[in-house]
């Protein structure tokens, strides 16, 4: 079936279109992760199928999806979203709603440890740490109140 010049996709399978001329050169990175992407997988609204722990194993698992054409987004988990932590923190794996299904019967075989109804700030884990930072924050407010207390007692 012939296509005009300004199509991009074609109508009856949704696939990128490659125009004269541009077979000879080398795709980029970008076109060549288009091109893996099954239209049928990437309609919908995003919908969260896994937490991660960091962005390296977040992007490990986006490779995963996408060499079965599912694309995904990682998102940062609330909290976690300074400029500080830009590679740290946990992060939410969302796919299109048409590739759901797909995504978890895929992660559940590949990745068994990935948890997709889990929120990583309510583990016990973080729970212990945010209880160790307010338990260190409220020494060293004791600390500076005695020592001011001392101070002021000294010169005053």
């Amino acid at each position: 079936m012939p296509h005009s010049g300004d199509e991009r996709f074609c109508a009856s399978c949704g696939r990128p279109l490659v125009q004269p001329g541009e077979a000879a050169r080398e795709p980029d990175e970008r076109t060549r992760r288009a091109r893996k992407v099954l239209p049928r997988l990437a309609r919908g609204e995003p919908r969260q199928v896994a937490v991660v722990q960091n962005l390296a194993e977040g992007e490990l698992v986006q490779g995963i999806l996408l060499e079965e054409g599912i694309p995904s987004i990682l998102r940062r988990c609330g909290g976690f979203d300074v400029p500080d932590m830009l590679a740290a923190g946990p992060r939410y794996v969302l796919v299109p709603a048409s590739g759901e299904d797909a995504a978890r019967a895929l992660l559940a075989t590949e990745v068994p440890a990935l948890k997709a109804d889990s929120d990583p700030l309510e583990t016990e884990g973080t729970n212990r740490m945010a209880l160790r930072v307010a338990a260190a924050f409220l020494a060293a407010l004791l600390l500076f109140g005695a020592v001011a207390g001392a101070l002021y007692a000294l010169l005053g």
